[in-house]
């Protein structure tokens, strides 16, 4: 009976090999990958209360996503933002990082981790230090970029954006 149960484990992890299944469960083809952000890529733009805020997200691939963003008003660039968004950890992990003008960081980088993902949604939660808590971004039908914020003192905010004219 011990020979016939070893036996059965066997055939059962051999059959279920081919199809990607993974140590938590859930097969390869669901495991989050850059190539679901890819509705990310591209330049937008909004008006957030006077400035203009910028994201400009590259093309994702080879295992990453990220953007190049400001804040721009009549009186130059206020600030300067580095998001960078990798498949690492078994997940997807997002680093931030912002500068204030003449490069001067406004505080250490701060990294987040995926919380969840949709088509067009994905949202980050903060594990370590920082001025956010959670930082997601949608895409609506409209095609409006969605930028939702829960900064580390509980305030929510979301900031729309549209495809930039160039």
């Amino acid at each position: 009976m011990h020979y016939r149960l070893s036996y059965l484990v066997i055939l059962l992890a051999a059959l279920a090999a081919p199809f990607g299944a993974i140590a938590d469960g859930h097969l390869d083809s669901e495991k989050p990958s850059i190539g679901h952000l890819s509705w990310m890529t591209g330049s937008w733009a909004g008006n957030i209360g006077g400035p203009v805020l910028e994201e400009n997200w590259t093309e994702a691939k080879a295992g990453s996503i990220a953007a190049l963003v400001r804040i721009t008003s009549a009186e130059g660039t206020s600030m300067v933002e580095i998001v960078n968004i990798q498949e690492m950890e078994g997940t997807l992990v997002l680093h931030i990082q912002q500068w204030d003008p003449g490069f001067v960081p406004r505080a250490a980088a701060q990294k987040m981790v995926l919380d969840s993902i949709g088509e067009q949604s994905v949202n980050f939660a903060a594990v370590s230090p920082g001025g956010l808590k959670t930082l997601g971004y949608s895409l609506t039908d409209e095609n409006q970029f969605l930028v939702q914020i829960t900064t580390a003192d509980d305030q929510e905010m979301t900031l729309p954006l549209a495809a930039m004219q160039r």
